[in-house]
């Protein structure tokens, strides 16, 4: 998957990614985040994929698209296509009760007026099943194997009845995982490998994480402490848990699954599973009260006035990461980051919200705004006593904001030629509207400095070095 197209090319979408790439540099320095890896989809092109700042601190090893991260939850949709294919396969039905398949499945139930559970309540969070599976190993690291989870089974039971209130559930995914294989009669990694990922190509990505892809695994790290220090996680296998949190993925494969969901949505191709099954998967099963977001079999659904997301999200120890898609679109975005405090989804909807509908006028072959060359040297980072200040060119004009900005074109000024590198001020907001902006060129045609009303700002440069693959 290569950029060539129009769309990757066009000036507003370019302009619109290199707003994000400033924005998350700016956000990254500030909040000390080691890595982040983005990539960004439209229907079967990668037109963006950059990793920005490192994937191990120490070694200084830069973040980027072939950097393996563990995806965690994201095991989830691997886990519901797999039981979408033996549906389809004629092998269990998704409202089969779970003991139907699994006889050992004898959790306690305190709610006798409660349907049994089926497979279908594992996939939609509707199971009413405690969230884990009976130990602390999401901080003890030391994640139970098959046969313990089993065992722990009798001694649980049931939070709510089946059908009455959404509760996501790591234990669910990991029997739904169990139902795939005692159906399949393999083993559920084998089965992930044979007939999901050889298939879509997704060469860097495993149930088993194996021993010779770890010099590409990004080092985890926790939370950015008060005191500035910020810890590592040791590398942790789900064992048992697979199917809910066990895979590793780089954001160049995760292109390669987005590509795929919108070939079966929008050609209506059967490849790993038939076009109506996604459909039915990305589809809603349960609604959320506030109707804001709901679940469809294995993936997670989310409302917005400008666009439906579909997905799922993953959190490990040391790693916070998100896949979503928006079909009306046709664009994808995959956020993988190597902290506890990543905040990969806020990152998502930045790109979204900015750089989403760019490459909706460019599809429809809306024209773009090229900015004038001299431009160039103007464009960058600034920083005076008091603030940080980003110069840019966006949506057809020069634009200054503050990078820092959770919003900054909610925020930003225009920039309107006024005479040699000289600019008045456009905009909204209480700050210096109408007076001058002069840029201080150095000897190479870039400017050193900006004079903005009386306040000068130098120029300078986030320690975030970025990886551009695409």
């Amino acid at each position: 998957m290569t950029a060539t197209s129009a769309i990757a090319t066009h000036p507003d979408v370019v302009a619109n990614l290199n707003l994000f790439a400033s924005w998350l540099q700016a956000k990254m320095a500030y909040e000390g985040l080691p890595g982040t890896v983005v990539g960004v989809v439209h229907d079967q092109e990668l037109i963006f994929a950059a990793g920005f700042g490192r994937a191990d601190v120490e070694r200084d090893t830069p973040a980027d698209a072939d950097t393996i991260f563990r995806i965690a939850s994201h095991s989830k949709l691997f886990t519901a296509i797999s039981v979408m294919q033996q549906r389809d396969a004629g092998n269990l039905q998704l409202d089969d009760p779970v003991e139907k398949h699994l006889s050992w499945f004898n959790i306690a139930n305190e709610f006798g007026e409660a349907r049994p559970i089926t497979i279908r309540h594992l996939l939609t969070h509707t199971s009413g099943l405690p969230r884990e599976a009976g130990s602390n190993y999401w901080q003890e690291f030391d994640f139970p194997d098959l046969a313990t989870v089993r065992e722990r089974l009798p001694g649980q039971q049931t939070i709510y009845p089946t059908e009455t209130r959404w509760k996501y559930s790591n234990l669910a995914l990991t029997i739904a995982g169990e139902v795939v294989a005692a159906v399949s009669e393999q083993s559920y990694a084998d089965y992930v490998q044979e007939h999901i990922l050889t298939p879509l190509d997704m060469t860097s990505t495993s149930v088993v994480f194996p021993d010779a892809d770890r010099a590409r695994l990004a080092t985890g790290y926790g939370c950015r402490m008060p005191d500035g220090t910020q810890g590592t996680f040791p590398f942790v296998d789900a064992v048992g848990m697979a199917a809910a949190t066990g895979l590793s993925s780089t954001v160049a494969d995760m292109a390669k699954f987005i590509a795929w969901q919108f070939r079966l949505l929008d050609d209506g191709a059967d490849e790993v599973l038939a076009a109506n099954t996604l459909k039915e998967m990305q589809r809603l099963q349960w609604i959320q009260p506030d109707w804001k977001s709901g679940w469809g079999i294995g993936f997670g659904i989310e409302h917005t006035p400008e666009r439906d997301l579909i997905g799922h999200g993953g959190g490990y120890p040391g790693y916070l990461t998100s896949t979503r898609i928006s079909p009306k679109e046709r664009v994808g975005v995959i956020v993988f980051t190597n902290s506890l405090d990543g905040q990969p989804q806020f990152i998502s909807d930045r790109v979204f919200s900015w750089v989403a509908p760019a490459i909706v006028a460019a599809a429809a072959d809306e024209p773009g705004d090229a900015p004038d060359p001299a431009w160039s040297g103007y464009e960058g980072p600034y920083r005076s006593l008091w603030s940080d200040t980003q110069i840019q060119f966006v949506d057809g004009k020069l634009r200054l904001f503050a990078p820092r900005s959770p919003n900054p074109k909610a925020e930003w000024v225009t920039l309107e030629p006024a005479g040699d590198h000289t600019f008045t001020i456009d905009g909204p907001g209480s700050g210096p509207i109408g007076e001058k902006v002069v840029f201080s060129i150095g000897p190479d045609g870039v400017a050193t400095s900006v004079k903005v009303a009386e306040g000068i700002s130098e120029r300078v440069a986030y320690d975030i070095p970025i990886q551009r693959s695409v």
